[in-house]
């Protein structure tokens, strides 16, 4: 039978709505949204990515804790692709009137793309590449931009500075899941 560590297996889907982590504290990670302002987001970009790389160099960054946790690498390329998402919508809510954001689908990704077989040393620099990508784009918004719509594909809407506070906590909660620090 194969180890946890190469097999890949699909984890079960996350079906939760985090859109929760706006309004209260995550009891799991203790990420506190009215705590974090637009201006904040590239620094815990920042932080949390140079954590999860960090945790690409332990030795056991490939394996799974359990058959339903995903592997540090596993996280770091979900939030490596967090960071690309997140930028695209970010993006499209700078130039556009109350864009409508595309799904996307982790679970079908992180199978799709083999997240469990990804090379650890290459995932941190995808990541640290597409959180600096990100951070930047966060670094440029405005005060009067700060209020602009976009609405998530499920019908949830956000502002930029609410897209903001729940791309962070998507941060924060894997730096934990991982048992990194920031």
């Amino acid at each position: 039978m194969p180890s946890l560590e190469t097999t890949g297996d699909p984890i079960p889907p996350d079906t939760k709505d985090w859109t929760w982590v706006l309004e209260r504290p995550c009891p799991e990670c203790g990420f506190d949204a009215a705590a974090v302002g637009v201006a904040d987001v590239p620094g815990l970009v920042h932080d949390t990515s140079m954590a999860l790389a960090d945790a690409l160099l332990r030795a056991d960054a490939t394996t799974r804790p359990d058959a339903t946790t995903w592997s540090a690498v596993e996280y770091a390329c979900h939030v490596r692709d967090v960071h690309r998402i997140f930028g695209e919508r970010l993006a499209l809510m700078l130039a556009e009137d109350e864009p409508r954001f595309a799904n996307w689908d982790q679970d079908e990704t992180a199978v799709a793309e083999r997240y469990a077989e990804q090379d650890p040393a290459v995932v941190a620099a995808e990541l640290v590449e597409e959180a600096g990508a990100t951070a930047g784009l966060f670094a440029g918004v405005t005060p009067d931009q700060h209020a602009r719509r976009g609405v998530r594909s499920n019908g949830s809407e956000f502002t930029v500075e609410t897209l903001g506070r729940y791309y962070v906590h998507d941060l924060v909660h894997h730096v934990h899941d991982v048992g990194a620090r920031p």
